[in-house]
C-alpha cells in the first residue's frame, strides 16, 4: 500500500491535500496561492525565524530551500544568432506579464534589465554558484561577474 500520490498534475495533488486533513504535499506556489483559504503552508525556520511562502519572501530569497529562481542559459554561439536574441528579448520583455498571468512570480524588474544589458553586450555565463548559495536575492546573483 502506498502512502503517497505521485502526479505530474498539480491539480490532483491540490485536491488530495485539500481532501485529507493529515496530508502533506509539495506544490508550486501558484497552486497554493490560488487555494490559500483551503491549504496551510509550512513555515521554513531560517536564521531570522519562521518564514511563510509569499511573493515577497520568494523574491527576496527568504523562503528557502522550497523556492528558487529559474534561469535560461544561452551559449555564446547561440547568443549571436538573431532569432535567439529575439527570443530572449521577448522572454525578458513579455515574460514577466505572462508569468504573472499564471500566478508564478516574476523576477524583480532590475533582474530583467540587468539580463537585457548582458545580452546586448554579448556577456554569457551565470553568477549563481549552486546549492550553497540558495537564499540569495536575485539582484545579488545578477550583480556578480558571470562564470562560464
Amino acid at each position: 500500500m502506498r502512502d503517497y500520490t505521485a502526479s505530474e498534475d498539480d491539480n490532483v495533488l491540490v485536491q488530495g491535500i485539500e481532501n485529507n486533513k493529515n496530508a502533506l504535499g509539495y506544490i508550486p506556489f501558484a497552486y497554493y496561492a490560488a487555494q490559500v483559504k483551503k491549504l496551510k503552508a509550512v513555515a521554513i525556520v531560517g536564521k531570522n525565524g519562521p518564514v511563510l511562502p509569499s511573493v515577497e519572501n520568494v523574491v527576496k530569497g527568504a523562503y528557502q530551500p522550497l523556492s528558487r529562481p529559474l534561469f535560461i542559459y544561452v551559449s555564446e554561439a547561440a547568443a549571436k544568432r538573431t532569432e535567439v536574441k529575439d527570443f530572449v528579448d521577448y522572454y525578458l520583455t513579455e515574460g514577466p506579464k505572462l508569468i504573472a498571468e499564471v500566478r508564478y512570480i516574476p523576477l524583480p524588474e532590475q533582474a530583467y534589465s540587468m539580463t537585457r544589458e548582458r545580452l546586448k553586450k554579448g556577456i554569457v555565463g551565470t553568477g549563481f554558484g549552486g546549492v550553497p548559495e540558495v537564499g540569495l536575492a536575485i539582484e545579488e546573483i545578477m550583480s556578480r561577474p558571470p562564470k562560464r
